[in-house]
């Protein structure tokens, strides 16, 4: 499945720290208890809550920088292509094969490209920590397999009045022993009855505090990086983007 398919699966806007105040109305207990302890499971709240910085590559195409804290990004794709913004300003700076983009409209439209595109990437690395959120329901569904037979509990994820496409519906599958995300399913509305996908969400690791899973099958978010200082270059302008010790974030493009 190509990559600007997938942008247009899955392009939610979410608060990106995790939430205590789920939608307890509508979800049911059992699900607020499964996504708790999967939550418990790759680090908790509050390391997720403190992590700072967190770099992937989402499916080879894109190199991607977030500051958690302030909503600084960089994207890097393509052959000297780099975008710097704010996802809550909705601005920043564009660079298409090394030349910067000033021209107001074309600008604007790269910034909307950007916020868009990080929507959708970001979701596919850090969608387990999202379950909490305001305008989430989550219904417990059923006991299931899992693709690889490991028994799996089935929770259905559907949203109101939030993110772009809040007629989505996903089918989140939680291992029934690690308590870890294993896969999902996505629907494009909430009454579909068969899913566009289903993929796997596979090797799960520490990343400082807290657990991330960089593969989805074939392909995936690898390499992962997370970091508590970055230089402010890194966000700042289109410089080859480095650790505080000099040395190229591994995935980065631009060297």
């Amino acid at each position: 499945m190509k990559c600007s398919i997938l942008l247009l699966l899955i392009t939610l806007l979410l608060p990106w720290s995790v939430e205590t105040d789920a939608n307890v109305i509508s979800s049911d207990a059992k699900a607020l208890r499964i996504a708790d302890e999967s939550v418990k499971a790759m680090g908790g709240r509050e390391n997720y809550n403190n992590t700072r910085f967190i770099t992937w590559v989402f499916f080879g195409n894109r190199f991607h920088v977030w500051d958690k804290y302030t909503g600084d990004i960089r994207i890097e794709y393509g052959k000297q292509n780099i975008l710097l913004m704010n996802i809550h300003s909705k601005k920043g700076r564009a660079w298409e094969g090394g030349v910067e983009i000033t021209e107001a409209v074309a600008l604007a439209d790269k910034m909307n490209w950007g916020y868009e595109t990080w929507i959708n990437d970001s979701y596919w690395v850090v969608m387990p920590y999202k379950l909490h959120d305001t305008g989430v329901t989550l219904r417990y569904t059923r006991e299931d397999k899992s693709l690889t037979g490991r028994s799996v509990d089935v929770l259905t994820m559907t949203f109101e009045d939030v993110g772009v496409t809040p007629d989505n519906k996903y089918e989140v599958f939680f291992d029934k022993e690690t308590k870890l995300l294993s896969e999902f399913s996505y629907y494009p509305t909430s009454d579909t009855s068969t899913p566009k996908f289903r993929l796997p969400w596979n090797n799960w690791q520490y990343y400082d505090k807290i657990k991330l899973s960089d593969s989805r099958g074939k392909r995936g978010m690898a390499p992962i990086n997370v970091y508590s200082q970055l230089p402010k270059s890194v966000l700042t302008t289109n410089k080859p983007a480095k650790t505080i010790m000099g040395v190229a974030i591994t995935g980065a493009m631009i060297h």
